[in-house]
């Protein structure tokens, strides 16, 4: 970060964009500790006052007419008022000014350390707080927990590679035999969590003399992501004074999966009981939760506390609404959700054209796709050019199709991956078209992947292409061993169907010599999103 020069009492200073607000004029009903010292030559008492009155006000900036006077007075401000004129500077944003400070400093105390610090992490100059971090250790000052909790903060960010940090900073706290409170034990707690490193996380939590609801709810979390639900149940359970945010903890991770949906239903009832009133956060999982299970019944009960709250209207419920009624058939129910938002982003547009799509409505999909298209400013993303491919897929629109992914790029800039390779595929070779289709992946800018031969592969086995069939297959054994047995199943099922069976049995012999098995009761069929695994005992939908 760039120094700038300390202020001076010209006015041009101040007006700055980048480092204050411009100077107000004096304010007859400030307290006179605010104003004292323009009235007679400065003392440090009336200074550090007059500094602490701005600090703890709504508007700090104004408090640097103080260091002008200062300056112009030619005070020589001690140890505490320096530290109070850095303290003013950090909270107005002023982070040039308040390094200079603190640089003139000639022994920094462990406060003006933090201060400093809480400033640089505050505006996401981490690095500089790590520097001065590593200076503050090599110093005569000793750091204190609240040093910590500010570095774990900063560590557990958006950038993942400082996560590692957490670990060295526990290894500090050891050494210096810092004084632990909840504020660290908090910030080491959430550090492990979010490094993954759950274990390490659960043993500073059971070091805690009372567990807070704030590390009870990043052990829930952690727990539940990693898979470990007894886990995170113990931790619920043993969480004595529990708020909204622990039980938004619950409900979110059992949301997320079939196995634990209903428990999601379970623990939004028991708040409830407890008089605890749903966030917007619980509605949302709940919601997820009631998608998971095709419980659309109970969604709509949802539905209807939703609509008694002010959180009715917000963008984000009305997706989740009708992305949770299309996931359960219900697309009636997911357009009059659609109709009646007052606003609608590009996951609205999309959850709606992917629910028509998905439920045998491809005619429907593209109509509203066409809506969405003229629906300004709003965009189509990658995952609504998917939706949009897959009902052409499904309508046989192939001209269309075509039209949708050449406007991909063209249009608006979005380039195709290979789930839209995929989905080409898929709509040129289901109608028929496997030339085409073959011709289309030969085209390709990048190398198909395994979904793009094994959607040309089902598509071979609808129309009996034998020859295309064994071009796709060969292609799928040369990319992956995972795709090999499904692939030599898939082409010895298209063999068959064209009454090609001495080719069927060279198949099976070959597979037996490469000692590549068919798994027991099991098999590979082409269905309406491509080709799927089967098993013996398992019905069709």
């Amino acid at each position: 970060m760039k120094n700038g020069k300390l202020p001076t009492f010209r006015t041009s200073i101040f007006s700055s964009t980048h480092h204050s607000k411009p100077s107000v004029p004096h304010n007859p009903t400030s307290p006179p500790a605010a104003t004292s010292y323009l009235l007679h030559p400065p003392n440090a008492y009336c200074l550090s006052s007059a500094l602490q009155h701005y600090i703890n006000s709504d508007n700090p900036c104004h408090g640097q007419k103080i260091h002008s006077h200062i300056l112009k007075t030619g005070f020589s401000p001690n140890t505490n008022i320096s530290i109070k004129l850095l303290i003013l500077y950090v909270k107005s944003s002023c982070l040039s000014y308040a390094r200079q400070l603190f640089d003139k400093l000639s022994q920094p105390t462990l406060s003006a350390y933090n201060y400093m610090i809480s400033g640089y992490i505050k505006h996401g100059f981490v690095g500089e707080s790590f520097d001065l971090v590593h200076r503050l250790v090599l110093s005569n000052e000793k750091p204190d927990g609240y040093t910590f909790s500010m570095i774990l903060k900063a560590s557990t960010g958006d950038n993942v590679s400082l996560i590692r940090i957490g670990r060295e900073v526990h290894a500090q706290i050891v050494k210096f035999d810092v004084e632990t409170d909840d504020i660290l034990y908090t910030a080491l707690v959430d550090s492990y969590v979010k490094g993954g490193r759950v274990g390490y996380a659960r043993r500073v939590f059971e070091m805690m003399l009372e567990k807070n609801v704030v590390c009870s709810t990043s052990m829930i979390t952690g727990y539940l992501k990693q898979g470990s639900v007894e886990d995170a149940e113990d931790v619920f359970k043993k969480t004595v004074e529990k708020d909204v945010v622990v039980f938004n903890a619950m409900i979110e991770g059992y949301s997320k999966s079939i196995d634990t949906a209903k428990r999601a239903l379970e623990v939004y009832i028991d708040m409830q009981r407890l008089d605890f009133s749903p966030t917007i956060s619980t509605f949302a999982s709940i919601i997820g939760a009631c998608s998971v299970l095709s419980a659309f019944e109970i969604g709509q009960q949802v539905q209807g506390q939703l609509m008694k709250t002010e959180f009715f209207t917000d963008i984000k419920m009305g997706s989740a609404l009708l992305d949770m009624y299309s996931k359960c058939g219900r697309t009636e129910d997911a357009r009059r959700v659609f109709d009646h938002m007052p606003e609608k982003n590009v996951f609205s547009w999309t959850s709606m054209i992917d629910g028509y799509g998905k439920n045998g409505n491809p005619n429907e999909a593209l109509e509203l796709f066409s809506r969405m298209q003229g629906y300004h400013p709003i965009e189509p993303n990658y995952v609504t050019f998917l939706s949009a491919l897959s009902a052409c897929a499904h309508a046989g629109l192939i001209a269309r199709g075509r039209e949708i992914f050449e406007s991909m790029q063209r249009d608006y800039s979005v380039k195709p991956r290979m789930e839209h390779y995929a989905c080409m595929t898929d709509l040129l070779g289901r109608s028929g078209g496997l030339n085409e289709a073959l011709e289309f992946i030969m085209e390709m800018p990048e190398r198909p992947n395994s979904d793009v031969w094994a959607a040309l592969l089902s598509s071979c086995r609808i129309h009996g292409d034998v020859e295309i069939a064994n071009i796709a297959a060969n292609e799928l054994f040369k990319l992956s061993s995972d795709s090999r047995p499904g692939a030599y199943v898939a082409l010895s099922n298209t063999l068959a169907e064209a009454g090609r069976w001495d080719n069927v049995s060279e198949i099976r012999e070959l597979m037996k010599g490469r000692g590549i098995s068919k798994d027991t009761g099991f098999s590979w069929i082409g269905t309406d999103d491509g080709l799927e695994a089967f098993h013996v005992g398992q019905r069709s939908n």
